[in-house]
């Protein structure tokens, strides 16, 4: 879609349609509706992102608890909602032998056991050894490192999902093309 066509979306369309860009969050694409008009996809991505930086650290544990564990039960049993499912399969985790998936539902549960949501990592941009490394890697930080890592892996997903539904005419051509946090934390 085009920055006009979003402008003028009714507020039930504008959330059925931005309602998945954080994980089953809807309500901040409800929240963020009422600052239209946006003058571009990187304003929306930017208020999102406000939104998410004015939460509590509860909140922001809640946004992390919306995301499935990944190559877990809900990618198993075909749960996932289509972005992540989309994304999981991108990385390869739907391609992962009963030894590897044993290894990662493992590896989720001790994450979780140790800060109390999920582990998250933008799927898109990494493959499933990067993945499984990151998990183990990280399993060794703090709970508020981990929970502002989590954070911006959440703003990378949101990135790339916005990025898939706003078309970026020739006038924004560098709409979405901020350098990514995730690529100076590692």
């Amino acid at each position: 879609m085009d920055i006009e066509a979003i402008n003028s979306l009714p507020y039930e369309d504008f959330v059925s349609i931005f309602g998945n860009v954080v994980e089953r969050c809807p309500i901040i694409a409800a929240a963020v509706w009422s600052g239209r008009p946006f003058p571009s996809g990187a304003a929306i991505e930017a208020a999102i992102n406000a939104f998410i930086e004015a939460l509590p650290e509860s909140g922001k544990e809640g946004i992390l608890r919306c995301h499935p564990d990944l190559a877990g039960k809900d990618l198993q049993s075909g749960t996932l909602t289509p972005e992540s499912r989309e994304e999981q399969g991108a990385a390869g985790l739907d391609r992962m032998g009963a030894a590897e998936v044993s290894r990662m539902t493992r590896l989720n549960a001790e994450y979780k056991a140790r800060f109390g949501f999920p582990f998250v990592v933008c799927a898109r941009m990494n493959d499933r050894t990067s993945i499984v490394e990151q998990l183990r890697e990280r399993l060794g930080n703090t709970q508020a490192q981990e929970r502002a890592r989590g954070v911006e892996e959440v703003k990378e997903i949101c990135r790339l999902r916005l990025q898939s539904l706003v078309h970026s005419d020739q006038k924004h051509k560098s709409t979405f093309q901020s350098v990514s946090v995730r690529s100076s934390l590692r």
